[in-house]
């Protein structure tokens, strides 16, 4: 299996930048994973316009890769069957919640002290 070349995840974390507004319209539906949700759109906004850079790649592509996931319409279970339409969204959330937990905790951090003079604020 070939890896992408860093153009192609540049490419995938400036979409996912510029769709932000789309990607939270989709994810009030997915309950559970709202607030993570709006943390991992947070984290790749703040990598894209440079302010948080303390990421490992691996973990701002799998977040950019999740949230494109969700924006995306054709996907395994069509949004519009209700009740399951949402299932594998929030699958894809989740599985890549667990794989970038760590990361997201650090930049909760990082936010926190940005915004709070240094108290962190749990979100989850």
């Amino acid at each position: 299996m070939s890896t992408p070349a860093n153009g192609e995840h540049d490419m995938s974390i400036e979409k996912v930048s510029k769709r932000a507004q789309d990607i939270e319209g989709k994810l009030p539906k997915l309950k559970h994973f709202f607030e993570q949700g709006k943390i991992m759109l947070s984290m790749v906004g703040d990598y894209w316009n440079g302010s948080y850079r303390e990421v490992p790649y691996w973990a701002i592509s799998a977040v950019s890769l999740a949230l494109l996931y969700v924006l995306n319409p054709v996907d395994v279970l069509p949004d519009v069957l209700l009740g399951v339409g949402y299932l594998d969204d929030a699958t894809v959330v989740a599985f890549c919640l667990k794989l970038v937990q760590r990361e997201l905790e650090r930049y909760q951090e990082w936010l926190a002290a940005k915004t709070q003079g240094g108290k962190v604020v749990d979100v989850g």
